[in-house]
């Protein structure tokens, strides 16, 4: 990660916690690996930037315009259809510029263990575990280290919860969902966030 975007991520990351956890440390719990933060307090200011780009979509685009206002339809073949895309491809294509970065310094994904698409299913232990926990014990995320292709990662799971009837909805009808009964404010996935460490 270069220089430019240590201090981009660092300032983002303080500048979206609480005011008293910057006096208790921000500033100050340097890590090398992430020049000048810890890897818990980078993923936490990224995921509260995903999280609330997420929601904002979620509630005034797509549950508005779809399911309120009724003026347009979202779709998976949104291109296609002449439709928004689902609030998961715009967050897969987020994900998918920033692993285009060759110094982005982390990478994130949204998965499920009821994934409508497969691949976004969890692969590793660190993230079935991730998944399983934070379904288990709501409002805490999880966080553990792993070694992936010989690289070392601080890993960050966080829920990812119903915010709309839009996300709901189409979750519980698709034809291809293994869970048809999520209830607004449920757990229905979360966020992965992966951090090299080396």
């Amino acid at each position: 990660m270069n220089k430019k975007t240590l201090a981009y991520v660092a300032l983002l990351a303080c500048a979206t916690v609480p005011s008293t956890l910057i006096l208790s440390g921000c500033a100050g719990s340097a890590d090398a690996a992430t020049g000048g933060i810890s890897p818990q307090k980078m993923a936490d200011g990224l995921h509260l930037v995903m999280k609330s780009d997420r929601t904002v979509y979620t509630r005034n685009v797509v549950n508005r315009l779809v399911k309120q206002d009724k003026v347009i339809a979202a779709s998976e073949h949104w291109a296609d259809d002449k439709a928004l895309p689902l609030p998961a491809q715009m967050f897969r294509m987020g994900a998918e510029m920033v692993a285009k970065e060759a110094d982005a310094g982390f990478s994130y994904s949204l998965q499920s263990i009821w994934p409508i698409n497969k691949q976004n299913a969890p692969k590793t232990e660190a993230e079935k575990a991730g998944l399983q926990f934070v379904i288990d014990n709501p409002g805490e995320n999880y966080y553990a280290e792993e070694t992936l292709g010989g690289v070392n990662y601080f890993t960050g799971v966080y829920a990812d919860t119903g915010v709309a009837a839009a996300c709901v909805d189409c979750h519980n009808e698709h034809k291809d969902s293994p869970k048809t009964d999520f209830k607004l404010g449920d757990v229905m996935g979360g966020v992965v966030i992966r951090i090299p460490l080396d």
